[in-house]
């Protein structure tokens, strides 16, 4: 199945968790979207789980995320569609990686993903054109919540 739409492919729970629930199919911003549903996500995790327990969790999404991406790449025929938006829950999750839980943080760790994400720095910005496949979609949002952590992780140190 090549060029399908992906509102084709929500019904199907593999294509429904990459699409962000539903918040991919977004015709405004769609990454966007897809971060802002990581939000509350991240709000109900990090209030029922350690910090350990979140780190894990935060592994599992990053790797469940390849095979997700993958199969709705493959479905959709187009190399990281913007309806793809498991990478950015992803990258929301591992900006927030032992970060204190609070308004500030979970809003500047959103705008700090968010630019990250959209500049997409060296080396995100290699991995985003060379590197295809669900690792592809998920590497470079995993580099750009990582870039996101290590500012957060600086502020904390020198400011918080």
């Amino acid at each position: 199945m090549t060029n399908t739409q992906p509102k084709k492919l929500i019904k199907n729970p593999i294509h429904f968790l990459s699409l962000g629930f539903g918040s991919g199919l977004s015709p405004v911003a769609p990454g966007t979207m897809g971060t802002l549903v990581a939000v509350p996500l991240y709000l109900v995790l990090s209030h029922y789980l350690s910090q350990t327990g979140y780190a894990i969790v935060t592994c599992v999404v990053m790797f469940v995320g390849i095979y997700l991406c993958e199969k709705t790449t493959r479905a959709l025929g187009v190399h990281d569609h913007p309806a793809i938006v498991w990478d950015e829950i992803a990258g929301y999750f591992i900006t927030l990686l032992f970060v204190p839980v609070t308004f500030f943080h979970v809003v500047l760790g959103f705008v700090l993903f968010r630019l990250f994400d959209i500049v997409k720095p060296w080396p995100v910005s290699v991995i985003d054109s060379r590197m295809k496949g669900g690792l592809g979609v998920m590497l470079d949002d995993v580099i750009a919540g990582l870039y996101a952590l290590a500012l957060m992780q600086l502020y904390l140190y020198y400011f918080a």
